[in-house]
């Protein structure tokens, strides 16, 4: 009898669940609305739930609701990858909507001034929804909630839109729902099935949470480093928006998140005000998911530590940022331990949170409003005690790394000046024209400082993501706290990058030092047209100028193009790369002479990158997109599916990120580096390629014992183990190929495993290495401390007529470690020499 109920009640969830959902489920029933105002299902063609909305027919919806509401103007901010387009929705009264840039202007002053009158000023709240694309209730709830603002015409909604000016994002990441929406609807059958091994809870590698590049894009706040963050950054400092809230998916069998995260992991530049009013907020949160019967928690789990994230950046700008978390059903429906989980619920848990947030912003403006005043107000006044000085940073030797750091302060309106001219501190040298200076008296000196710290003690031990991200040890650039504005030049207005250009035109040679950041673009540009290259081995001087290691010689004879072809090919290279190539008129040097054997030819680079299951994503993402949108090089991208039978003698280096193969396509792999290609493996891949008798590493070990630990404390005790991401010092051995380019000794590496490699017995053989105290930002506990230090993060290793070069540290971290870049350029372009 029990079984039976039980198959009862299964059916009878399964047969609702495939019933469509009208409007009823989810609006409220307190109000009427404007049958002018199109209904989703008018426009999209179904009721929402029925289907995962697609990109395409959410941009259809929200263009129609700006056409028929006057409550909403809408614009279209730019393209992703994909080129689908960033929309971003604007909603208020139609009254405001007439004054709205003067409604702008006045609240950016309110951030600029010591008084401020709020009485009648409209608080703005920032939406976004579905950062991860295949989190999509997010994004099928802004459906709901923009017809909701547009139609509703009870005098609350009418209440709301005169004092809130509502910034609305139906999708932080369009090519990732798309891709996501695709996979949930052509895998849906007429009869849901809530089983959890059905195909259609199983996406295909590498899912929809990514951009194209296969991006976190909820990582990228801070970085700005992505098209999409690009346009949301802008619209952020453009408004100022007081709340900006994030809306996510998490594990089918949890319930609804709503923040504050848990306290301790709140970064300590954070404001406690801001805490208690997210508490505040909750309640709101907390009352409205009550009325509706959905459970829910708060203050566990998620952090708000990494300024990086959607709902963490708002906290260092003087805004309240929210996330939200619902339990994913991940297709249609699934099961979970709180039951049968249906779309149409999640939808409902986010479309009721955006409401309550709108509640809450409404009935707590002018203590919202204020906070953001007083905030701006103390962080004037702790800028006031740091005027007359500034942060210096640059490259006397690489200008486009700093224009790339400076860039981004420019994103986030942060005032920095040309350095009048060279400047020498502290053993650092500041050239004019490679380097800026950053007063620390200004409006975002908060930011500013949230950017540029080094942080190594910490209230807790635990985080949700990294711990440290200081910009300029991720752009690998000197830089210099406290120094005196004096040396600061004029402003910069309109930020540019070093022109590029050729010195002269030579018959002999040309030079091209390697310090600069595009410099492999420039060679791969070089070899791909036929001309032929060299590296120097070595150091030289000539013309009164010193040329490093890694210097490239191009010679003038036996070339594909004639003398004046060449120059003037060099000079679009030059233009193109941003840097500078010398004309030189004869072979000899001071050190080797330019006919030396110190002169190394080099090939040009057939690269693949290993994709696909097995793969982590977020790895091979960043290799495809540094090769592919910052050096113009082709990659060809193998699935592992077919590795096992492709045909990898048309490449000649291979990349395999942190992840491991089945055994056909390593055994494929394996005979290819046997005759003589050049494997380049990343984190994870270094334990296959060990477990495979493909080449053997000896690694650290060491066993954790728990002592004195609870049963309820093992989960923090474990935690405590991990490196989420912190940056290390290593020292470099700069003759060494994998280094060239390099003006420093000294290196810092991103690093988030405890994976720690022993070093060889000849010292040659470890051109890096970290050093004894190599901890420079961030949280490690202190048995991986005394593990990492004086291991090393590369090694080379002979594979018969190939090789294998390995790398336990992501050298690409999120697109913004500029730094170390050119560690696996030197890799790809420098692997005959190594």
């Amino acid at each position: 009898m029990r079984f039976i109920l039980l198959v009862l009640l299964f059916t009878s969830f399964t047969i609702n669940a495939q019933t469509p959902t009208d409007l009823s489920y989810y609006l409220p029933q307190t109000t009427t609305y404007n049958s002018e105002i199109p209904t989703p299902e008018s426009i999209i063609g179904h009721q929402v739930g029925e289907w995962h909305i697609t990109h395409d027919k959410l941009v259809y919806y929200m263009q129609a609701l700006a056409q028929a509401s006057d409550r909403i103007h809408i614009e279209n901010r730019g393209t992703t990858f994909e080129g689908r387009p960033l929309l971003l929705l604007t909603i208020t009264s139609p009254e405001n909507h007439t004054n709205i840039e003067t409604i702008r202007t006045a609240h950016i002053a309110s951030t600029e001034s010591n008084t401020v009158t709020i009485e009648k000023m409209p608080i703005v709240v920032y939406q976004g929804f579905s950062i991860h694309g295949n989190e999509a209730s997010g994004s099928n709830a802004a459906l709901l909630v923009a017809y909701y603002l547009a139609a509703a015409e009870s005098s609350d909604v009418k209440n709301l839109l005169d004092n809130t000016v509502i910034l609305f994002d139906p999708s932080y990441n369009p090519d990732g729902l798309q891709r996501f929406a695709y996979w949930a609807n052509t895998n849906k059958s007429k009869h849901l099935n809530p089983d959890s091994n059905d195909r259609e809870y199983d996406e295909v590698w590498p899912g929809g949470r990514t951009n194209h590049y296969w991006f976190d894009m909820n990582r990228d706040w801070l970085p700005v480093q992505l098209p999409e963050s690009k346009v949301r950054i802008k619209s952020f400092h453009k408004w100022l928006p007081n709340i900006l809230t994030d809306h996510h998916e998490m594990g089918t069998n949890s319930t609804f998140f709503f923040q504050p995260g848990i306290p301790s992991r709140t970064h300590p530049l954070t404001p406690k005000l801001n805490q208690e009013l997210t508490k505040s907020i909750g309640n709101y949160h907390a009352k409205a998911l009550d009325k509706i019967g959905s459970l829910y928690y708060t203050e566990e789990n998620f952090d708000d530590f990494y300024y990086g994230k959607g709902s963490t950046f708002p906290d260092i700008n003087g805004s309240i940022g929210i996330l939200f978390e619902q339990g994913s059903s991940r297709g249609h429906l699934q099961e979970s331990v709180n039951g049968i989980l249906t779309f149409p619920f999640t939808i409902r848990n986010q479309f009721t949170a955006a409401l309550s947030t709108l509640e809450a912003g409404l009935n707590m403006r002018k203590d919202i409003l204020q906070y953001q005043h007083d905030f701006y107000k103390n962080a004037r006044a702790e800028a006031n005690k740091e005027s007359g000085k500034a942060i210096v940073f640059g490259d006397s030797k690489d200008a486009a790394k700093t224009y790339h750091l400076a860039e981004i302060l420019k994103r986030h309106q942060i005032e920095f000046h040309e350095l009048k001219s060279d400047y020498n501190t502290n053993g650092k040298q500041f050239k004019k024209g490679y380097s800026y200076v950053v007063p620390k008296n200004q409006k975002n000196t908060r930011l500013i400082n949230a950017m540029f710290e080094k942080r190594t003690k910490f209230q807790d031990s635990l985080f949700y993501d990294v711990s440290a991200w200081t910009f300029p040890l991720a752009f690998g650039l000197d830089y210099q706290e406290d120094t005196s504005t004096s040396i600061a030049g004029n402003k910069v207005e309109n930020l540019q990058m070093q022109t590029g250009f050729v010195t002269a035109k030579s018959n002999y040679a040309y030079l091209m030092e390697w310090h600069e950041y595009y410099a492999p673009k420039a060679l791969n540009k070089i070899l791909s047209s036929g001309l032929r290259a060299k590296v120097g081995m070595k150091q030289f001087s000539m013309n009164g100028k010193s040329y490093d290691y890694g210097t490239i010689l191009i010679p003038v004879q036996n070339q594909n193009k004639s003398t004046e072809a060449l120059y003037k090919y060099l000079q679009t290279i030059a233009k193109e790369s941003h840097l500078q190539i010398d004309a030189v008129t004869t072979g000899l040097t001071e050190g080797i002479d330019l006919g030396s054997s110190q002169f190394r030819a080099l090939t040009q680079p057939k690269v693949a990158l290993i994709v696909g299951e097995g793969i982590r994503s977020y790895d091979a993402g960043e290799i495809w997109h540094v090769f592919d949108q910052r050096y113009d090089m082709r990659i060809t991208k193998l699935d592992t599916r077919n590795l096992d039978r492709s045909d990898l003698s048309r490449y000649n280096t291979i990349i395999m990120p942190s992840g491991s193969l089945d055994k056909s396509a390593t055994e494929n792999l394996k005979q290819w580096t046997k005759n003589g290609g050049t494997l380049i493996a990343y984190r994870d891949a270094l334990r296959w390629l060990d477990r495979n008798e493909f080449v053997k590493f000896k690694f650290k070990k060491s066993e954790l014992t728990a002592k004195d630990i609870i049963f309820e404390e093992r989960g923090d005790f474990r935690g405590a183990q991990v490196i989420g991401g912190a940056i290390f010092e290593a020292k470099q051995d700069r003759s060494h190929p994998i280094n060239f380019g390099y003006k420093n000794d000294n290196i810092a590496l991103f690093r988030n495993n405890t994976m720690f490699l022993i070093p060889d017995k000849q010292s040659y053989n470890n051109p890096i290495q970290y050093t004894k105290n190599p901890l420079l930002s961030g949280y490690i506990s202190k048995r991986n401390l005394d593990s990492l230090a004086l291991s090393v993060p590369f090694k080379v290793k002979r594979y018969n007529s190939g090789k294998v070069i390995a790398f336990t540290d992501n050298t690409n971290f999120r697109a913004f470690w500029y730094g170390t870049n050119k560690l696996l350029m030197n890799a790809v372009f420098f692997r005959r020499t190594m």
